[in-house]
């Protein structure tokens, strides 16, 4: 099995003690008002405020809202990760590829559903509405299981389908315009998935 790449994220143990405790802070405040508020009505001075930091700080650590946006995103995206890499099956290694494919795709849609979608959106960096660290990780995460459980399938083409069913705009017109229930687009995302194994002579 080829090792999923992890994007790039500080860590407590290269920063300075007193600016990991800033950044710690300012991403749980970000978390908090970003639930309570909607992404759209949250500042970079709100967040300050609430972490009880400066702006000088802020704009240090994360330049501008985009920058504090996409650095809390990362932060969820490296814990989902970890457990690619080393959780508990069916998310974990341990489990058959149809079934860690099942449990991925789900995980990735709560992600998307727990903010990250209006997060992205309402981002001005975010023209394409994707993380894209993340998004080579998650590819390369595919392909592995793809072609475990369905060795005559087109990987490339099947990832790439896979991947789209993950954009925010679709996410939250699905959501919010369509009222769609959380669980019928997981549902949706794993028919999609056994229909390319099924395709490559593999088994849901």
């Amino acid at each position: 099995m080829e090792e999923l790449p992890l994007i790039a994220l500080p860590t407590e143990q290269t920063e300075r003690a007193d600016a990991a405790s800033n950044r710690r802070r300012i991403l749980e405040a970000a978390t908090e008002l970003f639930a309570e508020r909607g992404p759209d009505c949250v500042s970079m001075q709100d967040v300050a405020q609430a972490a009880g930091v400066g702006m000088g700080t802020m704009y240090r650590r994360f330049g501008d809202r985009a920058g504090l946006t996409f650095a809390l995103l990362g932060e969820r995206h490296r814990a989902l990760q970890e457990q690619l890499l080393r959780g508990a099956p069916p998310l974990g290694p341990g489990a058959p590829a149809a079934e860690r494919l099942h449990a991925f795709g789900r995980a990735r849609i709560a992600l998307l559903d727990d903010g990250e979608a209006q997060m992205l959106l309402t981002t001005a960096k975010a023209e394409s509405a994707t993380l894209r660290g993340p998004d080579a990780a998650y590819r390369t995460h595919l392909a592995v299981l793809l072609r475990d459980a369905a060795p005559g399938l087109d990987v490339e083409y099947a990832v790439n389908s896979l991947v789209m069913a993950f954009d925010a705009r679709l996410h939250v017109h699905l959501r919010y315009e369509r009222d769609w229930p959380v669980e019928r687009i997981q549902d949706g995302w794993c028919a999609l998935a056994d229909a390319w194994l099924a395709a490559g002579g593999g088994g849901a």
